[in-house]
């Protein structure tokens, strides 16, 4: 059964690459967009029967509260976040701000759309698996956790860092070279170094990693404050491939 629904999430593309997937499988996309921070007032506006809110830092505070102003002005709309592997704190903050349920970034279309149904039907729906982990962790708390996007980021160069935003931000070859000032060839090579370096094989795939992980949102602090900008660059003659 087709859902209208809208997805918002913190990084473009992600909102982009699932509204279109879920456009293919027969849904009625409203809108995709970003950031999560000012959706509330399209989807009050809209009024979807789904929401799919995006987010990479689910225990951050004030994360869920475009949900519990939805909830109170559009009760009507269910919405499901969709996040990195949680915190209990994080998986108790989006219930108790009004969401319907949550889901993993990185889980399978089919099981995205399972939440949706179960949340239009007025069911909480969130997989045993994430409950099981969230519990663990409660009755048995790590007092220093690994943190995946503080390694990732270490992997990566200030350029590389700031060419993942780039990619996170939707750019493609050219608009980053513009961006940072520097040939498309370059560009290109940095993207490559970049989907290397992480172990995927993808734009997307990469996007999707740095927000499951935190990466995304560390990346853009180190860029802010610590990567140097390019010195201008004249791109030499000759074609050069997007």
């Amino acid at each position: 059964m087709s859902v209208r629904l809208m997805v918002v999430d913190d990084h473009r593309l992600l909102a982009e690459a699932l509204a279109s997937a879920l456009k293919l499988r027969g849904h009625r996309v409203l809108a995709a967009t970003a950031p999560t921070s000012g959706a509330a007032d399209l989807v009050i506006a809209r009024a979807p029967e789904v929401c799919l809110f995006g987010t990479a830092s689910p225990a951050a505070p004030g994360a869920f509260d475009p949900i519990t102003r939805i909830g109170r002005e559009r009760p009507q709309v269910a919405v499901v976040v969709l996040g990195p592997v949680p915190s209990p704190r994080g998986i108790a903050a989006a219930f108790a701000a009004g969401a319907a349920g949550y889901v993993r970034h990185d889980e399978r279309i089919e099981g995205v759309e399972r939440a949706m149904m179960k949340a239009r039907a007025g069911e909480a729906s969130v997989a045993p698996a994430l409950l099981r982990g969230a519990f663990t962790e409660l009755l048995h708390p790590v007092e220093k956790p690994d943190d995946e996007g503080q390694r990732l980021l270490r992997l990566l160069t200030p350029r590389e860092a700031e060419v993942l935003v780039r990619v996170a931000e939707g750019e493609g070859t050219r608009l980053i070279a513009a961006g940072m000032r520097i040939a498309p060839s370059t560009a290109r090579t940095h993207v490559q170094r970049v989907l290397m370096k992480l172990g995927v094989g993808s734009r997307l795939e990469a996007a999707a990693l740095a927000a499951r992980t935190g990466l995304l949102d560390r990346a853009v602090v180190h860029t802010a404050t610590g990567a140097p900008r390019a010195p201008a660059y004249d791109t030499p003659q000759g074609p050069d491939a997007p």
